[in-house]
C-alpha cells in the first residue's frame, strides 16, 4: 500500500490528547475534521490498550457540528438511525448508507466534471456574442471598430441564418437546465 494510501495514524494517550504520529504533534478533533475534509482518512488508536476508536471520534467530530448548527443530518434521518440501533434492520443499515454515500460522491464527481469540461456558459456566451454580431451585420448596424461598412445583399440570408442559431442556442440552453 502507497505512503499516501495509508490512514494517517492519530494516538490517543492516557491523558485524552491525541497525538498525530506524522508530525509528532498534538491535534484536535477539528485537525482530525480538517485532515478528512482534505481527503485523508484516519485512524485513531488506544495507545495503551490498541482499540480501535474511531468510529467514536467521528461521531463526536459529527455531534460537535450538528451542535454548533452545521446541520447536515435532518431529525428525521436522526430518528431514523437511532431506531435501527433498536430493530432486525441493524444489519443493513451501515451498507444501505455506504452505497448512498458511494453513490453520492459518483454523482457529485461526474457533475463537477461534466461542468469542468462543458464549460458551457462559456461556450453559451461565444454563440450569443457571434449571433449579436451577425444580426447587426444583416441589420445593417455598425459594429463596434468598423468602418461604415453597408449592408449586403445577403442579409435576408443572414437573419435566417441569426434566426437558426438563436433557436439552436435556446434549445442547448433548455437542455441544460434539465
Amino acid at each position: 500500500m502507497a505512503e499516501s494510501e495509508k490512514p494517517l495514524l492519530i494516538k490517543r494517550y492516557a491523558s485524552r490528547r491525541l497525538y498525530n504520529t506524522e508530525t509528532s504533534d498534538y491535534v484536535t478533533l477539528e485537525d482530525i475534521a480538517g485532515f478528512i475534509r482534505d481527503g485523508r482518512d484516519v485512524q485513531i488508536v488506544d495507545l495503551k490498550s490498541g482499540d480501535d476508536l474511531t468510529r467514536q471520534y467521528l461521531l463526536q467530530i459529527v455531534a460537535e457540528h450538528e451542535s454548533k448548527g452545521q446541520s447536515v443530518l435532518p431529525i428525521n434521518v436522526l430518528t431514523d438511525l437511532v431506531r435501527s440501533y433498536t430493530t432486525q434492520a441493524t444489519s443493513a443499515v451501515p451498507q444501505f448508507l455506504a452505497a448512498s454515500f458511494e453513490m453520492f460522491r459518483d454523482s457529485q464527481s461526474k457533475w463537477f466534471e461534466n461542468v469542468n469540461s462543458m464549460n458551457p456558459m462559456a461556450k453559451g456566451f461565444e454563440a450569443m456574442q457571434a449571433q449579436q454580431e451577425a444580426f447587426l451585420k444583416a441589420m445593417g448596424g455598425q459594429l463596434p471598430g468598423e468602418d461604415g461598412e453597408k449592408p449586403s445583399k445577403e442579409s435576408k440570408e443572414d437573419l435566417e441564418t441569426i434566426k437558426k442559431q438563436l433557436s439552436d442556442l435556446q434549445n442547448k440552453l433548455s437542455k441544460l437546465d434539465k
